[in-house]
């Protein structure tokens, strides 16, 4: 985020609203399309930790494994099957990019010190803010959608045609309310999740830059750091993870609410199975931070040499 501080400052202290507004217009299609290139190449991943969170040992379990859930969904859908949902995550990537980073650099800007250096704790809080903004606006009915749509493919009827006839009849069923489901778990998924990435980011940043907050970042860098940063959240909150896949799924009925999930899932399967999915969440979501965090330090670095304000 550091790569932004010189062009926010000098908008703020010229009052160069009109700079701001191009630089947002700008980072948010570049955004969309980064992070939309991002989905598509992870997001078999994605699919295969959901199908194994889903998974529970009472039914009895449908996979041995990752390689089993691959094969068996290849088997049985062709290699499209492993994208089933995907579209839910493409159409809510633009405005979850733009709540997450919206959010950080509105909360940042307040917290800098007067050399516009953030350190790690406010770093944390920052992180926090804006993972509790993005999944109530964003995240939540989005996620929701998509894993309605991967259980929904290991139903001997599959009854979702796509995304918007999904869509209709999630809120026909069970109204808006519907895409809202494990509304709990997903805000302490996220908030969770970004503050513990804007931590580790803002931390390694603070560090690699020393006493220079304007030294240049090299993309390179920043991938690793990114990397660095999302292996962190995986392994510090994948049971939240688990608990809001089972919220979201077409069963939740079971659950009375996020703590007894919670309880359920411990009772009936162990402390194990807080920790499902983790190697093909880990193997995303590390590819995802890094390529995210680039590719934002990379636009407003552009935006920064187009819209000068000084």
């Amino acid at each position: 985020m550091g790569s932004n501080i010189t062009f926010v400052k000098r908008a703020r202290d010229q009052h160069c609203f009109g700079c701001v507004v191009h630089r947002v217009a700008g980072a948010l299609p570049a955004g969309g399309l980064a992070g939309g290139i991002e989905i598509c190449i992870t997001f078999p991943t994605e699919y295969v930790k959901t199908q194994l969170q889903l998974d529970e040992r009472a039914n009895p379990p449908r996979y041995r494994g990752i390689g089993d859930c691959v094969r068996q969904t290849v088997r049985s859908h062709g290699v499209l099957g492993l994208y089933r949902g995907l579209s839910s995550l493409l159409y809510g990537s633009i405005p979850k990019a733009a709540v997450r980073f919206g959010m950080f650099e509105f909360l940042s800007n307040h917290m800098r010190d007067p050399q516009g250096r953030l350190d790690s704790t406010r770093g944390l809080l920052c992180g926090l803010g804006a993972g509790v903004a993005e999944a109530v606006v964003v995240v939540c009915p989005m996620e929701t959608v998509k894993v309605k749509f991967i259980h929904d493919q290991t139903s001997p009827s599959p009854k979702y045609k796509g995304f918007f006839h999904g869509v209709r009849e999630i809120v026909r069923e069970q109204g808006l309310k519907g895409t809202y489901q494990g509304l709990t778990a997903t805000v302490l998924k996220q908030g969770s999740n970004q503050a513990i990435r804007f931590f580790v980011m803002t931390s390694l940043r603070n560090w690699y830059r020393g006493d220079n907050p304007n030294k240049p970042m090299n993309p390179l860098i920043t991938g690793v750091f990114g990397a660095i940063a999302g292996a962190a959240s995986v392994f510090g909150n994948t049971p939240l993870d688990v608990i809001k896949t089972r919220m979201q799924g077409l069963e939740a009925h079971k659950y009375r609410n996020t703590l007894d999930c919670g309880l359920q899932i411990l009772r009936n399967e162990g402390l194990k199975a807080f920790y499902k999915g983790t190697v093909p969440r880990l193997g995303r979501v590390c590819l995802d931070v890094a390529i995210v965090f680039i590719i934002y330090d990379e636009v407003v670095k552009l935006l920064n040499k187009v819209w000068k304000t000084d």
